[in-house]
């Protein structure tokens, strides 16, 4: 028997109520708790900062090219991700039989391509770049060894045909290989802001349709049209005919990759008249109300230079280019003489690319400053001789039309209230007077069918002969075009368009000159993009409007020493009769004319160098 002492007696008679206490004690809590829990979640529950934190997906890696959009936001082209299909062909079992099983999944691929690589002796090959999640899912279903996807991605032009010579397109690795693609490649990978194009595809579309309308109804074979922003060279729309998809240039024939509007450089025929008015009146050596002889021939060993339907008597400046003459624009660019001349051409950017973000541009062609000499002058004074793109033209009457400013043209959208510097070609003064010519040519000239009432039209035609492989000019193949701007009174824009190899019809009487293929297309263009570009027609004040650009088409009575001639043997060379009159004192009388080494008693004496030429050169330039 084992006796506890007194202290263990005690403790073992206190235990059970200390148990007790803390049994209680634990309940309290544990209710407590219970409580606070039931009126936190339940009664009263409080905000959760985790419930509170965004629930934001997980983020996507961004797309390896930024986007390029019109000056409107409308998207031109994109990158879209999508699954890459490849293969191993040393895991694959039965190369014939997996062949077989992707063509009829993947029907646009060739099976005995498909075949040659997913067999040995390759190690890796793809089969498609882009295939959709419906194609990815049958080709896993086939449950084939060695077939293995990957993220791709692929370049997409929303827009199909429409700006397809802008864009360019993207090789297979998403690199740029022509157009804006290519010129703008690396900010295109660096910056994922979309660049902002001064295209408006909505002017495109319709610069494209006015376009196809024309070369359908001549069966032309191809052609191009231009809009550009007077003040800011800023290209709104550019279109060349043939063209095709953005997504299919690599299998586009030649024929459709050419860019007319900025490769293709042609003989511009009698637009180019405007810019020899420009330079004869910024030299001085002519006046609206002065003007030259054209009542024969220059004749120049056996080739001749001559009118097309002429006059055959003296003209005046406004008359010059209302009825294209030949004869009085030589004899115009003689007066400022060789040396002048081609510096004048240099400066209105007539001897040099264009300057735009194109690669394709395309360098003019003209003669050197050794070999450029008076015949030079004579034929290139009315557009032959040389060779320049459309947007060489119409970037050059932006200047005549705008005050006489030449700027590079561009295919970036120019922020507004930015002016874009530039370089004075010309006075505000010779502008002006450029503006009246230009209005003349088109309500006195061949440029009548450009006219639209209430927009104020001017501009020039030109219709140049082709040159076979040999360099001579084929009679039956030309290019008729016009290059102009409106609204007269105050240009804001300028247009360009081109037809290569209009046939004649017979409701044109036989024609197929500028004056009835390109004039009614630039008419039509007008009319549809002045709209979209929120112009309204202003008919109710043609009268006075007509009043302020008007132009007397004989800016004086002609002298009685130059009454019409008689028919007289072709000269040899120009002569003081075919020189600029002096006409009388007016208020558009320039300063002293400046001096030329080759000017003999104030009367530039011509320095002809008995080149041979086409003996097609003197055909006319309508």
């Amino acid at each position: 028997m084992v006796r506890v002492s007194g202290n263990g007696a005690t403790h073992q008679r206190r235990m059970p109520g200390r148990l007790l206490f803390a049994s209680i004690g634990f309940g309290v809590l544990f209710i407590a708790i219970g409580v606070k829990l039931t009126d936190a979640t339940i009664l009263s529950p409080a905000p959760s900062r985790i419930a509170q934190a965004p629930r934001l997906p997980p983020a996507e890696p961004p797309v390896s090219r930024a986007a390029i959009t019109d000056r409107n936001g409308e998207v031109l082209a994109v990158t879209v991700r999508g699954t890459a299909l490849y293969a191993r062909p040393a895991e694959i079992d039965n190369p014939a039989r997996v062949a077989d099983q992707l063509v009829r999944i993947l029907p646009h691929l060739e099976r005995d391509r498909v075949l040659a690589r997913i067999s040995p002796p390759r190690q890796f090959a793809y089969l498609d770049r882009f295939i959709t999640p419906r194609q990815q899912q049958a080709i896993n279903d086939l449950g084939i060894l060695g077939l293995y996807f990957e993220t791709a991605e692929r370049r997409t032009y929303p827009r199909g045909r429409d700006a397809a010579h802008v864009l360019g397109a993207v090789d297979v690795d998403g690199e740029g290989i022509a157009g804006v693609e290519k010129w703008y490649d690396e900010r295109l990978r660096v910056t994922r802001d979309p660049l902002r194009l001064a295209i408006d595809i909505r002017i495109q579309r319709e610069l494209r349709e006015a376009l196809e309308w024309s070369i359908e109804r001549f069966n032309a074979i191809g052609g191009s049209a231009i809009l550009m922003d007077v003040n800011t060279a800023e290209v709104l729309g550019m279109v060349s005919l043939p063209d095709f998809a953005a997504a299919n240039l690599a299998t586009a024939p030649a024929e459709q990759r050419f860019n007319r509007a900025v490769t293709g450089v042609y003989e511009p025929g009698s637009t180019f008249k405007l810019f020899t008015a420009a330079m004869a009146l910024e030299e001085g050596r002519v006046t609206l109300s002065g003007g030259f002889d054209a009542s024969r021939p220059i004749r120049i060993g056996r080739h001749e230079i001559n009118d097309f339907k002429g006059k055959n008597r003296w003209l005046s400046l406004p008359e010059i280019i209302a009825y294209s003459s030949n004869l009085a624009s030589a004899h115009m660019a003689m007066a400022v003489g060789p040396t002048r001349h081609r510096e004048f051409m240099g400066r209105i950017g007539m001897l040099s690319r264009s300057g735009i973000e194109l690669p394709e541009s395309a360098a003019t062609l003209a003669p050197s400053q050794r070999n450029w000499r008076d015949i030079n002058t004579m034929t290139i004074g009315f557009g032959h001789g040389i060779s320049v793109t459309p947007l060489h033209i119409v970037n050059g009457v932006t200047a005549m039309a705008n005050g006489g400013t030449l700027r590079s043209p561009t295919i970036l959208a120019v922020p507004p209230g930015v002016e874009r510097e530039g370089t004075r070609v010309i006075s505000e003064r010779t502008s002006e007077q450029l503006r009246r010519l230009m209005r003349v040519a088109v309500t006195d000239g061949s440029g009548r069918q450009a006219d639209s009432p209430g927009y104020f039209v001017g501009g020039k035609t030109g219709t140049a002969q082709k040159t076979n492989e040999r360099g001579q000019y084929q009679e039956n193949r030309r290019i008729s075009s016009f290059v102009g701007a409106f609204p007269m009174n105050a240009p804001r824009y300028a247009l360009h368009v081109l037809v290569d190899e209009p046939k004649p019809r017979a409701d044109t009487g036989g024609y197929a000159t500028a004056g009835v293929v390109a004039a009614p297309t630039a008419r039509r263009v007008v009319e549809r993009v002045a709209p979209l570009l929120g112009m309204v027609p202003e008919t109710d004040r043609i009268p006075q409007i007509q009043a302020t650009i008007a132009l007397p088409l004989n800016g004086r009575a002609r002298p009685a020493t130059a009454a019409a001639p008689a028919p007289r043997p072709a000269a040899t060379a120009p002569t003081p009769a075919m020189l600029p009159r002096t006409p009388a004192p007016s208020l558009d009388q320039p300063a002293p004319p400046i001096r030329r080494t080759d000017v003999n008693d104030g009367i530039a004496m011509p320095r002809l160098v008995l080149a041979p030429i086409s003996p097609e050169t003197g055909r006319a330039a309508r």
